[in-house]
């Protein structure tokens, strides 16, 4: 890989929250989230879905009931899960924009959650990266960019009572359509530019939706994607940067497996 694109990767990386650059980096601090047998089916569509019917008296989950529905190690064949830390988070008041519609996609693209849930829990999630065979050895570029092609995933479940995921959804919808065209936003002290927003197809839950996020940091390129679905009072925020894709400029394919998972954990 070229000096360029290894400078890419890490100008890249500071557009992440510190969870995901943990879960890129293969670390294990042993809190590794404890395997829950408890699965449903996704059944789902990107469309909003049909809300009829009274959601205002709706509880929230409790801290205990939003445990269990989210993932653990084990859930994701192929992936390292584990439970982001403080050190791992990054809050709302972290976070800035140059246009105050887009506070709230900002928001969600760092980690940090929408609005006010009554409980929170957090994931970071990374694939195990592929062998580059047996020439590996032999060719440092091609090992270091093999080496990077890592999907790191931070999942956000937030419950809330009434129709607060319905409202947090809508807002994020509203939100990705309103600065689609871009903006600039602040992340702990790091200054970066959303170029585009642009929707791409997902299923899961009663509501699910997804976008490519075009960021710029110095002068680099990258892709992120944000992920979310609904499912009751539930609302599970999913952001991802593949480190490798990253490095090269280019796009990656979304953590079908990760959301796959969480889906079916919501049920």
């Amino acid at each position: 890989m070229r000096p360029t694109a290894i400078r890419r990767t890490a100008v890249a990386a500071t557009v992440m929250s510190l969870a995901l650059l943990t879960a890129a980096c293969g670390s294990d601090s042993g809190d590794s989230a404890g395997k829950d047998d408890g699965k449903g089916g996704a059944t789902s569509s990107a469309e909003p879905a049909d809300k009829g019917g009274d959601t205002s008296s709706a509880k929230a989950l409790t801290a205990a009931e939003l445990e269990k529905v989210s993932l653990a190690q084990g859930d994701v064949k192929g992936h390292k899960v584990a439970k982001a830390g403080p050190a791992d988070s990054i809050t709302g008041d972290a976070v800035t924009t140059d246009k105050a519609a887009c506070d709230v996609f900002a928001d969600a693209l760092m980690g940090a959650k929408s609005g006010t849930p009554a409980a929170s829990t957090q994931r970071r999630i990374a694939n195990q990266p592929k062998k580059g065979g047996d020439k590996e050895s032999d060719d440092p570029a091609e090992a270091f960019k093999a080496a990077f092609d890592i999907t790191t995933t931070l999942d956000t479940l937030s419950s809330y009572d009434g129709k607060g995921a319905e409202e947090a959804l809508a807002g994020l919808r509203t939100a990705a359509t309103g600065c689609a065209s871009g903006f600039t936003f602040t992340a702990a002290g790091s200054k970066q530019k959303v170029l585009k927003i642009a929707e791409v197809p997902v299923k899961g839950g009663e509501e699910a939706v997804a976008w490519t996020v075009t960021v710029e940091a110095e002068g680099e390129k990258s892709a992120m994607k944000l992920i979310e679905i609904r499912k009751g009072t539930t609302l599970a925020s999913l952001t991802a940067l593949n480190l490798g894709a990253s490095g090269a400029g280019g796009d990656f394919e979304l953590p079908t497996a990760v959301i796959d998972a969480q889906a079916a954990k919501l049920g």
